[in-house]
């Protein structure tokens, strides 16, 4: 259970305002009775690493947050909000509760939503939040998710299964997670009309599929250009063609690229037009190189350089630039180009890496010139100067 204690006016306005050193407020003490220092750091620590991911627990009075370790997996507002697009019906099971932010959104679209956590002070934190937050729809139980939805009939089931091995520490794999998805999906499936997953974005799509079955649709979720999260949505006997919606999150909107898997597509190649078009993180984990040539009607740069270019521009699901100069890669032909101190440097389909380039040719990070260091169609190395649109 945690300490009551903590919800004390006093003791809330000294952990949200606190900004100084936890070092030094261990070595002070509590300056509360009946609360312990590891207590109040364990708030301090914990609202500070989701700040950015949970505006509004973190700027709402009397939320209670658990240790780091147990934030870890926690989804964004951002990404559970998106989830709890996907899923509609009466009732939900959240199978791995944890921190409750997925079952929190999830009650916005889902009349009924049962948050299931086998820690029970974790469990105790969540139902604790959703009660501040008025979230009256949600009933959190302490208790083996998987084992309780095997006895009872939801619309949707929903999993986040813990990528913490007791003996190989962090994994990847479904098999290896806990619960152990894979070997309990058919079980899952009777269980419901939709059975939606989070999985880790280091997760090979492939792999993902030879482990699942009735998968429909595959979202990559990245914000800001960074991969998050897979969710695979299955649906009861289904036997369509599995989708796979790409969405990466920005400041200025969302960028989407969408298609079918195992979709056929021809790209077409060409050397750097004008416009020069690096994709989003989303698409580069889809592997949908030539569909987004074709799609697009782009040119790619080389089969294995995953950039793309046109005469005339386009609105792109990822960064694109207009190409300031070509340069061949070669001593006097880089000499002579190379009249700028800063850069922004990337490589597709090269021999060398940002760090030698930078040493090799003394270029500083940063500035306004783009380069991009390539091999072409024709096998050759270039320098792409660019700027930013």
């Amino acid at each position: 259970m945690f300490n009551k204690s903590l919800l004390n006016n006093e003791v809330q306005a000294f952990i949200q305002n606190f900004e100084g050193e936890v070092s030094k407020l261990a070595f002070a003490g509590s300056p509360f009775e009946n609360i312990s220092v590891q207590e109040l750091i364990q708030q301090i620590d914990s609202r500070k690493k989701v700040e950015k991911k949970l505006p509004h627990w973190v700027k709402t009075p009397n939320i209670m947050f658990p240790p780091k370790l147990n934030l870890e997996q926690t989804s964004s507002e951002i990404t559970a909000k998106y989830k709890a697009s996907l899923v509609k019906g009466e009732t939900l099971a959240d199978i791995t509760g944890g921190f409750g932010i997925d079952s929190y959104f999830f009650s916005e679209k889902i009349d009924t939503v049962h948050h299931f956590e086998i820690n029970p002070t974790l469990s105790e934190i969540a139902a604790h939040n959703f009660k501040v937050l008025g979230k009256h729809n949600v009933t959190c139980f302490s208790e083996d998710g998987l084992k309780a939805v095997l006895n009872k009939k939801y619309s949707i089931i929903y999993a986040d299964p813990s990528r913490r091995h007791n003996s190989k520490g962090k994994v990847f794999f479904l098999k290896d997670c806990q619960p152990n998805i894979p070997e309990n999906i058919s079980e899952i499936a009777n269980q419901c009309d939709q059975f939606l997953l989070k999985t880790s974005p280091m997760l090979d799509i492939s792999v993902g599929l030879g482990e699942l079955q009735n998968v429909s649709e595959i979202h990559i979720v990245a914000i800001d250009n960074e991969v998050k999260e897979l969710l695979w949505l299955l649906k009861k006997d289904f036997s369509q063609n599995l989708k796979i919606k790409t969405i990466n999150f920005t400041k200025s909107g969302a960028e989407t690229f969408d298609f079918n898997w195992n979709e056929a597509a021809t790209a077409n190649y060409s050397l750097p037009q004008k416009y020069l078009y690096e994709p989003n993180a989303a698409i580069l984990k889809s592997g949908a190189f030539d569909l987004v040539s074709e799609k697009l009607k782009l040119n790619k740069l080389h089969k294995n350089t995953h950039l793309y270019t046109s005469e005339n521009l386009i609105d792109f699901p990822g960064r694109s630039f207009l190409i300031e100069k070509i340069v061949l890669y070669s001593k006097s032909e880089m000499r002579a180009a190379l009249n700028f101190k800063r850069a922004n440097i990337s490589t597709r389909n090269f021999p060398e890496t940002v760090g030698v380039l930078r040493k090799k040719w003394r270029i500083a990070d940063g500035g306004e010139v783009y380069l991009f260091f390539v091999t072409n169609l024709e096998e050759k190395k270039q320098m792409l100067i660019c700027s930013k649109i």
